[in-house]
This record gives C-alpha cells, structure tokens and sequence, in this order.
C-alpha cells in the first residue's frame, strides 16, 4: 500500500459515506412529502383518525408522526419522520407539510 493510497481512501470512504446520508434524507423528505398529501387529502374527504395514521405509516414509515389542524375550509397536515441511515451527526427529521380544502 503507497502513502498516497493510505491519505485517499479515507477521503473516498468519507465521501461516500456523505452521498449515501444525502440519499438518505431526500428519500425521507420524498417520503413526509407524499404522507402529508395522503394525509391532507384523506382528512379533506373525511376519514377518520386510525385511517389517516395508517396511511402516515405506510407512506413514510413506522417512526412518522402526524400533526392535522383545521382552518375553516381548509385542513393542514404536518408529516415528521427520523431520517433512517443517515450520518450519525444527531437526530436528523424530515418534514413535508400539505394543505388541502375540506370536501363538504
């Protein structure tokens, strides 16, 4: 092994480590995005609770949680998820809100 070889690989690993984090947390955001407008929608026609917490779950994971508050015709959904496989530089969350109009 040279001593070039010895200073690039940690470098290399470095980076990709980096790359597999960002992959990581844009996948999660994907994810709360799509359950916030799941959820939205599915608060906007009426359903209930367990519904919309199931299709949180499913969406963006087992470890998402759920926030809903109603402004008159209009009902806004907050997804949070941990970031899964991320660097461990702390507790890294995505979060993807959505609003949709109440369907009467």
């Amino acid at each position: 092994m040279t001593a070039e070889l010895a200073v690039a690989l940690p470098a290399v690993v470095v980076v990709l480590v980096a790359v597999l984090a960002l992959g990581a947390g844009a996948t999660a955001q994907m994810r709360c995005a799509d359950a916030a407008r799941a959820a939205a929608r599915a608060v906007a026609v009426g359903e209930d609770a367990a519904t919309v917490d199931a299709t949180v779950s499913r969406l963006a994971g087992s470890g998402a949680s759920r926030r809903t508050s109603e402004d008159g015709d209009w009902v806004t959904v907050v997804v949070r998820a941990p970031v899964v496989g991320g660097m461990e530089l702390g507790p890294l969350e995505a979060r993807a809100e959505a609003v949709a109009r109440v369907e009467p």
